[in-house]
């Protein structure tokens, strides 16, 4: 049977029971906007609490662990070597926090093609004076323009020039910090080091990451600051942060480059497990949810059609007396079903994506993260396309077993029957 005369047959019975069809129709449209508009608005919700944490955490961190000695006195007694030795209250040995040839490592980094760029770093331990009280805090140093490249930098100072950091004793203060301090750009504050070196420092701006305990205590300065608190020299690192190309290679180069290098380094899957565990789970009831509303406007179009073949009896034992085959009357109603998906679907899309418009629009202002201004909303293709191929498929069962029940009808029996 030609396809045309299918296709037309399909239509007149659509229109034939137009307000049912409309219905239909109208189910797969809106399950396929929510899809879309869940999935993008859960997803761009997804990133950005992730990426207060993740923007500003290094794929790589080499550092210097404190830990107590390994090689204790007695173990390397021969008198003892056949004991067992128990030492209790080890005390952590003298070991320099500064990473030994820093200058080196880096270079070798940056000529690494699995590595995206490398930033250098020192954290000090500080005191800020305030009168006669001494607050706690912490003073990174950083490499300004690697910091901004790197990790968003800029994307978090919400008051004042980053840039103004590398001015000599310029400081970029957390805003909980400041705000204990009653510090305003522009004024001096006095810090002083564990070591006990006592400099002045002027405020260069404010730095907010919507992590209350993060911006209570933590301050940025440049690295030559920080190098002159503390007295040390021009080579004095701490830290060495890497970014890579390719996030999943974090924990293999972390232990290749610990071994290569004879230093300590975390990878951020181990360090912030939690987040991708939250991230994944969200994610996993997006889709679950989205998927239900799909399944269930399927089964909103299988009853509809099961409807349509009980009130077109008569018709499908006329076609089928008039020499319709089987397979031509299967046809003719999972092209009905794939029609109302097709339509529906494209609608869907269409809505869902005037619909993600609509969220990424509607304000979202808080103290906290006062570089959002508006609900995060994620416009990833695959969300289309995942929600375009699932309605076909949905409409497709839907029609499929209707079909079946329609393509096996006697049109003896009907027409006896009447």
């Amino acid at each position: 049977m030609k396809w045309s005369l299918i296709f037309e047959i399909a239509r007149a019975l659509m229109f034939a029971r137009m307000k049912q069809t409309l219905i239909a129709a109208t189910g797969v449209m809106f399950s396929i906007t929510m899809f879309v508009a869940l999935l993008g608005f859960m997803n761009g919700l997804n990133a950005m609490l992730d990426g207060l944490v993740l923007n500003r955490t290094p794929h790589i961190r080499f550092y210097n662990e404190i830990r107590p000695n390994p090689n204790q006195p007695i173990d390397q007694s021969s008198t003892f070597e056949n004991s067992l030795n128990i030492i209790r209250s080890i005390k952590p040995s003298t070991s320099r926090l500064a990473i030994h040839n820093s200058e080196a490592i880096i270079r070798t980094l940056e000529e690494d093609s699995r590595v995206l760029g490398v930033s250098p770093k020192i954290s000090a331990q500080v005191f800020f004076n305030v009168g006669t009280i001494d607050l706690t805090g912490i003073v990174s140093g950083i490499d300004v323009e690697k910091e901004a490249e790197l990790f968003a930098f800029t994307d978090y100072v919400t008051s004042g020039n980053f840039a103004d950091l590398n001015q000599t004793n310029s400081i970029i203060l957390g805003k909980g910090a400041a705000d204990r301090m009653l510090a305003d750009i522009g004024d001096v504050i006095q810090v002083t080091t564990a070591q006990g070196n006592r400099v002045q420092l002027k405020v260069a701006g404010y730095y907010q990451s919507g992590l209350g305990d993060f911006d209570n205590v933590n301050s940025f300065a440049s690295i030559a600051t920080v190098q002159k608190m503390l007295g040390e020299p021009p080579a004095y690192i701490t830290d060495i942060q890497v970014k890579l190309k390719d996030l999943s290679l974090a924990p293999p180069l972390a232990k290749e480059f610990g071994n290569v290098f004879g230093i300590d380094a975390d990878d951020i899957q181990t360090v912030n497990a939690q987040f991708e565990t939250g991230t994944n789970i969200r994610t996993l009831i997006s889709y679950a949810v989205g998927i239900t509303l799909l399944v269930v406007s399927g089964f909103g179009i299988y009853n509809i059609l099961n409807m349509m073949i009980f009130e077109k009896l008569d018709t499908i034992a006329i076609l089928k007396a008039i020499g319709f085959s089987s397979q031509d009357v299967n046809r003719i109603f999972i092209t009905i079903a794939l029609t109302i998906g097709i339509i529906g679907g494209v609608l869907g899309l269409i809505f869902g994506f005037l619909a993600c418009l609509v969220i990424d629009q509607i304000p979202f202002e808080t103290a906290a993260l006062p570089t959002i201004k508006t609900f995060p909303v994620d416009y990833n293709l695959k969300y289309y396309l995942i929600g375009g191929i699932f309605s076909l498929i949905t409409t497709y069962f839907a029609g499929f077993f209707p079909a079946r029940k329609a393509s096996s009808v006697d049109p003896v029996e009907i027409i006896r029957g009447k």
